[in-house]
Parts: C-alpha cells; sequence; structure tokens
C-alpha cells in the first residue's frame, strides 16, 4: 500500500487541506475535525482501497483504514499543519452542533492521541503479571520495577497528558494546560498531604487529594482554563502576551483546581463509578446483557467515549467492570468473522477477509474491521452478535470481573483481568456461540446452493434475460465423471455515449479499479436506465450515483460524472427510490449534461461491477460507441 498516495487522496476527498481543522488518529481510523463535513465525498472514500468505512460521530468524520492508520496519518501530517477554531458548537454551514455531541468530541479527541501509549503500557503491565505468575520475574527486582514504571507512568500522571491534549482540543495552550495537571502531582504539592487537613492557600482550605490517574478534575480545570485564555489574550497587550497570560493562568488555575475544581472533579468521577457500580450490584447479569451485547453498536456511534473517563477512574481504585463486560463484545465479533471463515468456502475474497480480521482481532483487539467491514455489511449476523456479545457479558457482569490495566480487549491481555479463570470462559463462551450462530444460520440474507440458483433461473423469466448458459463444457474424465458448467451474466449499457477504459477517468477511486471492475461511457442523452433487472440497493440523496442488485446478486454501483457530488443534487432528477424493483431499460435518473459541464464538472459515468455472490471474470464490449440497452459487460463464472 502506498501511504503516502491514500493519504494524499483522503486529504483531497474530505475536501482538501482549506477544511480541515485538525487530524487526530485513534488505533483504527483517522479522525478529522472538518469545517463542513458535507464537502467531504463519502461514497468515493468507503470505496477507495484501503478505507474500511467512513463514520461521522462525535462530531468528528472518522475514516476507518486498519492497521495501517500511523502509517497514512504520519504521511498526511508531512509538511502539512491543520490549524482552526473547532470549539464553536456551529460549523461552517451554520448547523448546530448538540451538546452531547459536543462532549463526546472533546473526550474523544483528548483521549484518542492517549491510547497507543496507554494500550502499549497497559500489555506491559499484562507482560509483567504473566511473568511474575509464571515466576520467571520476581516483583521486588530491579528489572520488574523498572518496567513495572514504565508500564505505570502514563496512567499515574495522566492528568498531565490530559492536560496537554485537552489544550490541543479546545485551543488553549496545550503545554500551560499540561503544567497545570504537572502542578497536582509536583513533590511541594503532594508533599502538603502529610499535613492532613491543615493546608490553606491565603487563609482558605484546601482539601488535599491524590490526583494521579484522575480524570475528572483535569477535565473541569482545564475547561475553564481555555474559557480564561481567551479572555486574557483580549485584555492583555500582544507584546506582553508571551509571557504574562501563562503567569496570570497559572497564578488563577492551580490553587482553583486545588481548591475547587480538583474536589469537586474527584467527587463528581467517585459518584459516577460508585452509580455504575451500584448498578451493576443490583443486576450484574442485565448490566453485562446490556454493555456486551450492544456495545459493538455504541462504538459504531462512538458512544463508548462516554465510559472511557469511569473506566480510567475505576481502574484508578482497583478494577474496572464495564470494559470487563464490554469485552464479551469484541470476542463475539471476532467469533463472527470466525463463522464467515467457515461457511464462505466458496467466496475467496470474502473468506480472506474474514480469516484475516479474525486473526487481527484476536491478536490485537482491533475489530474495526470486522463491524464495518462485516457486521453492518451483512446484517443478518447483528442478532447473533448482540446474543453472543450478552452471554459473555452476563457472565462476567454475575461474577463480578474486573479489568485491572488499559488494554486492548485480545487474548494477550487476558491476564490483567480478575478472576481470570471466569474471564476466559465468557470470552471464550461468546466467541463459540458467536461463531456456531453464524456458521449455523449463515450471514446472508438468502443463502442459495448451486441447485436452488438453477430452479430459479428456471422459473424466473427476469432473471433469463440477464443470465445465459453457455453450452456445457466437454466432461472431464476422472475417477468419476463429473459435468462442469460455465454462467455468464450480462451488464446492459445504462447510458448512450462513447465507451472508455476506466483508467482513463480523472479520479484514482476509479481509475486503479479500486472500486472494481467496469467501463464509462461519456453521455450524450442526460438518462440512466437499469442496466439489469434486480433492485435498487442505494440511492445517493443528491442523485449523481445508484446501485443496484441484480437477480443473481451481483451488484452494480451507476456514478454520474466526476466529483458532481458537490453539486448536492443539482441538475439530476432520480425517478425511483431505494428498494424498487425495476426492470432492464426502465428509467431511473436523468440529468442535465449541459449544465453539468457549465457548472465545471465532467460527465464520464462509471458502470463498476462492485460485488459478486462468487469470483467471476469481467468482460468488457469492443463497441466504442454504446446505446443504452447494448451489452456492455459480460460476467463469467
Amino acid at each position: 500500500m502506498d501511504h503516502k498516495k491514500m493519504g494524499d487522496d483522503i486529504v483531497r476527498l474530505v475536501g482538501g487541506e482549506a477544511n480541515i481543522n485538525g487530524l487526530v488518529h485513534c488505533a483504527t481510523r483517522l479522525r478529522f475535525d472538518l469545517k463542513d463535513s458535507k464537502k467531504a465525498e463519502r461514497e468515493t472514500l468507503e470505496k477507495h482501497d484501503g478505507i474500511i468505512t467512513v463514520v461521522e460521530s462525535g462530531g468528528q468524520f472518522q475514516v476507518v483504514i486498519g492497521s495501517n492508520v500511523a502509517h497514512v496519518y504520519a504521511e498526511i501530517m508531512k509538511n502539512r499543519d491543520f490549524e482552526g477554531d473547532s470549539s464553536p458548537s456551529t460549523d461552517s454551514t451554520g448547523e448546530k452542533t448538540s451538546v452531547l455531541s459536543k462532549v463526546f468530541e472533546i473526550i474523544s479527541g483528548s483521549f484518542s492521541p492517549l491510547i497507543p501509549a496507554m494500550a502499549g503500557s497497559g500489555m506491559l503491565k499484562a507482560l509483567l503479571t504473566v511473568l511474575t505468575m509464571l515466576g520467571w520475574m520476581s516483583d521486588t527486582s530491579d528489572t520488574y520495577l523498572i518496567l513495572s514504571a514504565a508500564g505505570n507512568a502514563v496512567f499515574y500522571f495522566l492528568p498531565i497528558f490530559l492536560g496537554i491534549t485537552l489544550g490541543m482540543k479546545l485551543k488553549a495552550n496545550p503545554y500551560v494546560a499540561g503544567v497545570i495537571g504537572a502542578a497536582l502531582m509536583e513533590p511541594n504539592f503532594t508533599g502538603l498531604m502529610d499535613k492532613g487537613s491543615d493546608v490553606s492557600f491565603l487563609g482558605i482550605p484546601v482539601v488535599m487529594m491524590n490526583y494521579s490517574a484522575s480524570v475528572f478534575p483535569i477535565f473541569i480545570s482545564i475547561s475553564i482554563y481555555a474559557v480564561l485564555d481567551k479572555l486574557l489574550k483580549k485584555i492583555i497587550l500582544k507584546d506582553l502576551q508571551l509571557f504574562l497570560v501563562p503567569m496570570i493562568a497559572l497564578m488563577i488555575m492551580v490553587p482553583l483546581s486545588a481548591m475547587a475544581f480538583g474536589p469537586f472533579g474527584t467527587t463528581v468521577g467517585d459518584w459516577i463509578s460508585s452509580g455504575v457500580t451500584w448498578l451493576i450490584g443490583v443486576s450484574g447479569i442485565l448490566s453485562g446483557i446490556v454493555l456486551g451485547g450492544f456495545m459493538t453498536f455504541m462504538v459504531v456511534f462512538g458512544l463508548h467515549w462516554g465510559f472511557t473517563p469511569i473506566t480510567i477512574q475505576n481502574i484508578g481504585v482497583g478494577g474496572d467492570p464495564i470494559e470487563a463486560m464490554a469485552a464479551a463484545a469484541v470476542f463475539a465479533q471476532i467469533g463472527v468473522a470466525f463463522g464467515i471463515f467457515l461457511k464462505a468456502k466458496k467466496n475467496k475474497t470474502l473468506r480472506t477477509l474474514a480469516g484475516s480480521t479474525s486473526l487481527t482481532g484476536l491478536l490485537a483487539g482491533v475489530t474495526e474491521p470486522i463491524v464495518y467491514g462485516l457486521i453492518l455489511r451483512y446484517k443478518r449476523v447483528i442478532p447473533i452478535v448482540v446474543i453472543a456479545g450478552a452471554i459473555g457479558g452476563a457472565i462476567n457482569g454475575h461474577f463480578g470481573v474486573k479489568m485491572t490495566a488499559y488494554v486492548f480487549h485480545n487474548i494477550f491481555a487476558i491476564p490483567v483481568y480478575t478472576p481470570t479463570v471466569v474471564y476466559v470462559i465468557a470470552i471464550a463462551c461468546s466467541f463459540a456461540v458467536a461463531a456456531v450462530l453464524t456458521v449455523m444460520f449463515g450471514y446472508e440474507s438468502k443463502t442459495k446452493d448451486t441447485a436452488s440458483d438453477k430452479n430459479e433461473l428456471a422459473s424466473s423469466t427476469s432473471a433469463e434475460r440477464s443470465i445465459e448458459e453457455l453450452p456445457v463444457v466437454p466432461e472431464i474424465k476422472t475417477t468419476e465423471t463429473k459435468t462442469t458448467e460455465i454462467k455468464k451474466e450480462q451488464i446492459y449499457s445504462p447510458i448512450t455515449g462513447k465507451a472508455v477504459a476506466l483508467s482513463t477517468i480523472n479520479d484514482p477511486a476509479f481509475s486503479t479499479g479500486a472500486m472494481g471492475k467496469g467501463l464509462a461511457i461519456i453521455p450524450e442523452i442526460g438518462e440512466v436506465v437499469a442496466p439489469v433487472d434486480g433492485v435498487v440497493t442505494s440511492l445517493f440523496p443528491t442523485g449523481h450515483a445508484i446501485g443496484l442488485t441484480t437477480n443473481a446478486g451481483t451488484e452494480i454501483l451507476i456514478h454520474i460524472g466526476i466529483n458532481t457530488v458537490a453539486l448536492k443534487g443539482k441538475h439530476f432528477n432520480p425517478v425511483v427510490q431505494e428498494g424498487d424493483i425495476v426492470r432492464q431499460g426502465d428509467l431511473l435518473i436523468q440529468f442535465e449534461i449541459d449544465k453539468i459541464k457549465e457548472a465545471g464538472y465532467e460527465t464520464v459515468t462509471p458502470v463498476i461491477v462492485t460485488l459478486t455472490q462468487q469470483e467471476v471474470d469481467v468482460f468488457e464490449t469492443t463497441q466504442e460507441h454504446v446505446q443504452k440497452n447494448d451489452v456492455l459487460l459480460t460476467l463469467v463464472v
């Protein structure tokens, strides 16, 4: 994979550098803060080779890539510096962002840069736990203590790191924000705890607390500091701001954090953690069912970030039950992928995807490729992942399993969960149930074998028009006589115009074949007709692109023009809707060729075969000029 080219493509397709306020990445996705998300060409991004899917959640435009995300991010950030204020509650389109979305955006944007450090540190702690359990290392040895320091540092000094990332997110000076967090960890300050309740600032009593590994106090303090920083910059002369703004900010914020924000934030965090613990105590089984069964979809919508501060808080005081229950969802996802791997014997491409994502999930705990590439694609498995996750979550919830270090949920992290045996049983159940149910009930809404396909074709006049059986190939004699049949499916031209190769299109998503095989047509008449008998499975709101699925299960995309999504529906008039059953030759979309060209856009229209039920060869017409209803592509199985 060319990470530089992919990064350049992504920047261009999200609207260019001018449309980007900020960019961070987590384990699997690029998280863009865009000025106007409508400028992003979402459907083109989703079809780009190497991109799993695109998600808009928590105020972020997220491009899910997978394990290569760090390399792509590094290439994007070379010689680029995304600036801008993302703090307002409205974007450039004037659309208001909800308070809840803004809160999730701030939380996710603050924790995302720290996740690699936290996950790596957590796995190091898991490794040390294994080494001491096996007796290969003493927990009093110098080696253990040095490695333990490496594993504990990010959590102990979390207020400092969060101060920096929060400062960046809120557009305040991140290093001054980090100093505010560091002040609460400085030896002179922590030494005051030895004085007990006899601590004051200018005669005002100060309640001393331990802020290591704390989350809520620093969130409150830096949120207030961000407002103060902007206020000070408005009233202090620019020539004096370099030293005067941070000096005054520190003089105000550190005492206020010690006297008010710190104790208040700690108390709020304790209340929330106690509330969650109480709820789990009331019914660990019910809590486990909810978290284990539905955490997959909380992640999709970005709601899981609301649990992160609570999780960190709980780990700091002995262990977190939330992530232990949620871990069942991860192994249910892996089980579904493994079940598809076992089931999809005839589809080598799908089998490879399912197998590789299963392995990635087990070894690294990264399951976004499973969620977006398999579960949301094959919706039949959604109830399966819910049931399997709920079973494992209920077991962990009932027996009070806790996660004692922040890790990704994978097989190497097992030692950080306690009681370990119960946790292993729970995740094994989730994995096994998901895999078995997927194999038993399948992953597609309709499972067809060769015999049923032949019967269906024989009785369906519409299928007879799009699929023709060629003469039977002569028998090949082996120890057993078998007859091999060759099938072909014809895709008719949806447009009248000049046929050109995809490689000539000025768009790498099409020209490289990343979106699929096919041909393009330079239209002469502004009409798109159905190239097959089938169903309209997707119709973009802008009317510039339509997807159909043939009666044989082949998925086809017709994309009118290049970058015409930017026209926002102008000059396009769809006459069908998603879910409509169409016959080959039925009118689908009308469009105004001249006005599209006047707006500065090319009208060349790719006709792409994006997915088939099994591997096929695609043969293109040799005609330079095609009329609608002429044979354009022939698919041979």
